[in-house]
């Protein structure tokens, strides 16, 4: 995401290396560069001269203090424009009215029926709600059936009238069911449609009229860049829409359209997807996608994703067992499940400073853990209990059951019990503790 972006807004800043401050002239060189990047990233010309000509203009004469340097005072003009562009904050989801109704709008493959499962997952786990989906897409086969797949993976229920033909009239139904079984929430899964369809533009225009919904978002693929700006305007022009949500960013190393559609329609970007996994939606702050497209990592966003999938009653016992070297590789196993569920791993990894560009050309897949997994799987609940025991026939014996070989096994034991020594001195002794164990080490030397 932004892999681009970030790289040559990078080279941009390095216009001002070595200079004692900035002038008409020096800024002018390394906002082309900037301008530059924008329109590679699929940004609207009209837009990036405006947001390089406010910077410009935030820049002359600015009082560089001492301490800082020119390239640095245009890094912190540049943070802070990006995030005046994407919305200058970030802006809930409305979840008003009894029950709430949100209706989910886009084109065809925008990713509209994952995103309402996600949606709703996302109303239940996060936000304790009762949501129902509703199938409102009569005209593509599989999509009613997908939504009914989707809504048994998370567990909500997905309402339908067999044979009906008219979305409205299945919305309505859905609503009035909603009413008598006590669900908070009914998001309205609709038919993708094209913006020259006119017909289908009157359908949503419709929906939007009759059912009246608290919340209306349009979701749109971030991968067509620019045209998901364009398509954005033409259905505010018909639904007057509440904000946006992009999906597929994580396929998109360009990011245009998260950088120029709030400009465009006025809209806020509400919510960001960024993989099929149903747990793979996050709420949109501009200020943290700032942070990332600068290279500045998004602590902010590692820390909360973290505290999500850590349970404080585990992580005091765990710490216990750490202090009492007491850790094992069933718990090894667990935060791993811990760690997978957080998501992608190379898209956690970039969340850190720095990390992101050293991330830029590994490729990390979804199944890293696999064979750690399978080795740990194949081993006795004593021998995950006590590691030391496992000799070399056990060894053979494990990386057969867990089709990998007896260097994987060695490799991974090896890796636990480093792992090990260094969280139980992080358990008891915490950094200080840390320090403490390697000055020793050097008396010793």
């Amino acid at each position: 995401m932004f892999e681009n972006l970030t790289e040559k807004l990078e080279q941009s800043f390095k216009v001002l290396r070595g200079k004692s401050k900035i002038t008409e002239i020096n800024i002018a060189e390394a906002l082309k560069e900037v301008r530059r990047a924008l329109l590679d990233a699929d940004v609207n010309y009209k837009i990036a001269k405006q947001f390089t000509d406010k910077v410009k203009e935030k820049a002359i004469g600015q009082q560089v203090i001492k301490s800082v340097q020119p390239g640095q005072m245009l890094v912190k003009l540049v943070h802070d424009e990006l995030i005046e562009l994407m919305g200058g904050k970030k802006e809930d989801i409305n979840l008003q009215g009894n029950p709430n109704i949100i209706l989910i709008a886009g084109l065809q493959g925008s990713g509209k029926t994952t995103f309402s499962a996600k949606l709703a997952k996302f109303l239940k786990e996060k936000k304790g709600k009762k949501p129902l989906l509703v199938a409102g897409d009569v005209y593509r086969p599989a999509a009613i059936d997908q939504l009914k797949v989707l809504g048994e993976q998370i567990g909500v229920a997905v309402f339908t009238i067999e044979g009906e033909k008219n979305p409205v009239k299945i919305a309505k139904e859905a609503i009035k069911h909603a009413k008598e079984m006590g669900y908070t929430n009914v998001i309205v899964d609709t038919a993708g449609r094209l913006a020259i369809d006119q017909e289908m533009m009157d359908e949503i225009s419709r929906l939007k009229k009759e059912l009246s919904p608290d919340e209306t978002l349009f979701v749109v693929d971030a991968m067509t860049g620019q045209d998901a700006v364009n398509t954005a305007k033409e259905f505010n022009n018909v639904i007057d829409f509440d904000g946006v949500v992009l999906t597929k960013l994580d396929g998109d190393a360009r990011g245009g359209a998260a950088l120029s559609i709030k400009y465009t329609v006025n809209k806020p970007i509400k919510f960001v997807s960024t993989g099929e996994k149903l747990d793979a939606l996050d709420i949109f702050y501009p200020e943290r996608m700032a942070d990332r497209i600068l290279g500045m990592g998004d602590i902010v966003s590692l820390v909360e994703k973290a505290q999500e999938q850590i349970d404080e009653e585990e992580a005091r016992k765990l710490q216990k067992k750490l202090a009492r070297n007491e850790f094992d590789l069933d718990d090894f196993y667990k935060q791993i499940q811990q760690i997978k569920k957080m998501g992608n791993i190379k898209d956690l990894m970039s969340m850190i400073p720095g990390m992101g560009k050293a991330m830029k050309d590994v490729d990390i897949d979804d199944d890293a853990f696999k064979s750690v997994e399978a080795i740990i799987l194949s081993m006795t609940p004593e021998e995950r209990k006590k590691p030391e025991i496992i000799n070399a026939s056990r060894k053979k014996r494990i990386a057969m059951g867990s089709g990998t070989s007896v260097t994987e096994v060695n490799k991974l034991l090896t890796q636990f019990n480093e792992a090990r020594k260094m969280m139980k001195v992080v358990a008891t002794g915490g950094v200080k503790g840390m320090m403490k164990r390697n000055k020793k080490k050097r008396k010793k030397r």
